[in-house]
């Protein structure tokens, strides 16, 4: 049945929102596809559906073709799956927790691991059963301090979450590729560039974990790459580690006099000008002190060098502490470790010991991976108002372990060897990694082998942000006027404007719609009888259907507009051939 816009929910806005940020947010409320419900919350209106739809539409297909089959879980989940799992605690404040009248715990589910785990648990008990792969598409909520730019960054947003179930761990690796592929297929469909980088699996754990990125200035992650092929989110990037470099072992580092010099930049200018040679910020190692709070409410300081001329990536300390939270050191943490000299500090002590040994302050020290066994560099003397040069790591001081949380850099090699990295900005839209054994082994995801012996099955996870791909669509496909939706998910495949107040356009708009209907063509009729051509033309722009058919002045003689809101051309052709041209899409 053809949709006509006089009974059709819908209002349009000539102004923006106050509260929008990015331009999808703006015109998805503008065009009457959405509406604020609440910070990170949005209520989903007759067109905004439609898109929706189609975009699942074609994620549902490229799932079929891959051999996996749709479930559907309930959003509000019990707490003990997610407590057996760690995950009750680990999750922090970032989801929503709930009770019933009972007082039983419950909470929004922000994923669902543990109710796929248990599910396959329940029914399957065979390596015959196996490999078998289950996804969903179903709203999560994650309690987002900060939500923004609408869809973009939300507190409840819709996902497709696909799991993988092999009893071995080449089986996983063949179901791994097969998503893999699936998404490749269904962001080329969707009309979508994307990049696919190394990450880490964060909370997730597991083994292989690649990201799919829309590269778009708007995006909230930073990735890296190569002209040879490598491509990395920052959180995943491994910094290329200096061979080895031969040092005297009996020499020994000097102190010396630096007053006034707390800072990189001043200990750089004291140094070139006291000290033989000339040094820049690379010559430095800054050592930076972090608070981390533990899951069980500890709170550790660690110190972690690295090179002056590098700064704390804080999404990369995130990761590298996880799930601890990470914190720069308070001025209460300095006065209760006086040993930490605040300004001057250097992994080593005046006495030489190393400040992981409990003789000096108990504090771990880890250090960037540029800073290798021979490196030279100019620190912190651990006294007031003194710093020491030709300080030689592997003589002069050992660290307790190695840490990426320096920052990358334009320029930077990449790990593989295939040459220097550029850096952008893009927007996480797809996301697959090896789960392996974690979740099974947690909930007892067993199966009998063919020798009738049990095996922990291993697990694959692969997710898709619906609404996240929506909004990134009408950020790509837009103008001064309004939306320009792609023919793969317009809500529409056809708009047929009757413009101006002679019943015969009527009569042929309501016609040429009814056949185009007929056709197979999913049709909005603006029929609306005391409204302006303008204001129609207005309301065509801005809600977007891409091709549009104007009948106004010249119906009498047969003649129609067609209007291609993605080039703007507008063609006068007769009717027969506007509904032939339009019925060959």
């Amino acid at each position: 049945m053809v949709t006509r816009l006089s009974n059709f929910f819908l209002r349009t806005l000539r102004e923006d929102p106050a509260e929008a940020e990015v331009t999808s947010h703006k015109l998805l409320i503008r065009a009457g596809y959405i509406r604020r419900a609440a910070p990170g919350v949005f209520t989903w209106l007759p067109l905004g559906l439609k898109v929706k739809a189609r975009i699942e539409a074609i994620i549902r297909d490229e799932m079929s073709n891959a051999g996996a089959q749709e479930v559907h879980f309930p959003a509000l989940l019990p707490r003990e799956p997610y407590e057996l799992s760690g995950r009750w605690e680990s999750y922090g404040d970032g989801i929503f927790r709930l009770q019933d009248r009972k007082g039983a715990d419950y909470l929004l589910a922000p994923t669902h691991e543990e109710m796929f785990t248990l599910l396959v648990k329940d029914l399957y008990s065979s390596y015959k059963d196996l490999p078998l792969t289950i996804y969903q598409i179903q709203d999560k909520y994650r309690d987002e301090a900060r939500p923004r730019a609408g869809l973009l960054r939300g507190r409840e947003f819709t996902m497709k979450d696909a799991y993988s179930f092999d009893s071995s761990d080449a089986g996983l690796d063949v179901s791994y590729q097969a998503q893999r592929d699936a998404y490749e297929r269904i962001f080329q469909r969707l009309g979508l560039e994307y990049v696919i980088v190394n990450a880490d699996n964060g909370l997730m754990g597991g083994a292989r974990s690649e990201e799919f990125l829309h590269p778009t200035p708007v995006g909230e992650d930073t990735f890296v790459r190569s002209a040879g092929g490598f491509a990395a989110n920052v959180e995943a990037f491994s910094t290329a580690v200096p061979e080895a470099v031969a040092f005297d072992p009996d020499a020994a580092p000097e102190v010396f006099d630096s007053p006034d010099t707390p800072t990189i930049e001043t200990l750089v200018a004291h140094s070139n000008a006291h000290l033989d040679g000339e040094y820049t910020a690379a010559d430095t190692l800054k050592n930076v002190v972090l608070a981390l709070t533990h899951l069980d409410g500890t709170r550790e300081l660690v110190v972690v060098g690295i090179p002056g001329d590098r700064d704390v990536d804080e999404k990369r300390a995130e990761v590298a502490f996880a799930p601890a939270e990470v914190e720069t050191a308070t001025s209460e943490d300095f006065e209760n470790n006086p040993l930490l000299v605040k300004g001057y500090i250097g992994p080593w002590s005046p006495t030489g010991a190393v400040l992981g040994e409990e003789s000096a302050t108990g504090i771990r020290y880890l250090v960037d991976p540029r800073v290798s066994e021979g490196t030279s560099w100019i620190t912190g003397a651990n006294i007031d108002q003194k710093h020491a040069h030709s300080v030689v790591a592997g003589r002069d001081f050992e660290a307790d372990g190695i840490i990426e949380i320096a920052n990358v850099r334009a320029g930077d090699p990449a790990p593989d060897g295939s040459g220097p990295v550029e850096l952008a900005r893009g927007m996480e839209i797809g996301h697959v990694f090896q789960l392996g054994r974690f979740f099974a082994e947690t909930l007892g995801l067993k199966v009998l082998d063919e020798n009738g012996k049990l095996v922990t099955v291993t697990m694959g996870s692969y997710g898709i942000g619906v609404t996240r791909i929506l909004a990134i669509i009408a950020e790509l496909n837009n103008d001064d006027k309004g939306l320009i939706w792609p023919a793969s998910v317009a809500p529409f495949d056809v708009q047929v404007v009757a413009a101006g107040r002679d019943q015969v356009a009527f009569e042929v708009a309501a016609d040429i719609s009814a056949q185009l209907e007929a056709s197979g063509l999913d049709v909005l009729y603006d029929d609306r009888p005391k409204v302006s051509p303008g204001v129609k033309f207005g309301d065509a722009e801005l809600v977007g259907v891409p091709k549009i058919v104007i009948v106004g002045r010249g119906a009498a003689d047969g003649q129609v507009e067609l209007w291609d809101r993605a080039s703007g051309d507008r063609d006068t052709v007769s009717v027969a051939e506007a509904i032939a041209t339009l019925a060959r899409r």
